[in-house]
């Protein structure tokens, strides 16, 4: 099976070229200042309009209001809006139905409690995230480098496309999509070589390792 793959939290054309070149399938930018990550909306603008055709270019915001998204969907040009606060399920159809973009939530997981907000969300929103929770004294909400119990979402599925995100590196996305059936996955800091400063080998090396785990035989499910 393909897998595609999200690279996020990119700050430099050279971020964009690379994962353009290694064949990632989107190209994440994110907009919450307390990340290492961060961009403005010009900075993103800038590297949006640098990615080349084919590259999908999502915006990450946290709880945003309808000011900063206005301004980030007017200036900056995009293919999806990802949203990885609290919004609410009736938040997230209010985003959707006003600027007209594909919605990925993000919903942090840690056990069996947190997959029925899955089954929420995935009513509403154009695709999941599924991603580790983030620790209760964290200021990110993602990019923590931590990872949640695979087996909990093994062979799962849900109403919408779904991307796993959550600890995941070169050495572990195989067996992440191997164990979970994910066609999709998620990372930031997994190819970083220091916070907020992507490392072009390691993108190549975890596009690679990811469809390498695609191209396997399928393993049946019981």
């Amino acid at each position: 099976m393909d897998i595609q793959v999200k690279i996020c939290g990119l700050r430099t054309p050279q971020d964009v070229a690379v994962v353009a070149e290694a064949g990632a399938r989107y190209a994440g930018f994110v907009f919450f200042p307390k990340s290492p990550r961060a961009v403005d909306v010009a900075q993103a603008r800038s590297l949006a309009l640098s990615a080349p055709v084919g590259l999908a270019k999502v915006a990450l915001v946290v709880d945003a209001g309808d000011a900063l998204l206005d301004e980030i969907v007017a200036e900056v040009p995009l293919d999806m809006l990802q949203l990885h606060g609290r919004e609410s399920v009736e938040r997230v159809q209010q985003i959707r139905a006003r600027y007209g973009l594909p919605v990925m939530k993000a919903v942090g997981v840690s056990s069996d409690a947190d997959l029925p907000a899955l089954e929420a969300y995935g009513k509403v929103a154009d695709q999941l995230l599924v991603d580790a929770k983030a620790p209760k004294d964290s200021v990110l909400p993602g990019g923590n480098g931590l990872a949640f119990d695979w087996r909990l979402v093994a062979g799962r599925r849900w109403p919408v496309p779904w991307m796993l995100a959550g600890g995941l590196t070169p050495e572990k996305v195989g067996e992440a999509v191997r164990l979970t059936g994910a066609r999709q996955v998620d990372v930031s800091s997994g190819v970083e070589s220091a916070p907020g400063k992507k490392s072009p080998e390691l993108i190549r090396a975890f596009v690679r390792a990811a469809q390498a785990a695609g191209a396997e035989p399928a393993v049946p499910r019981l």
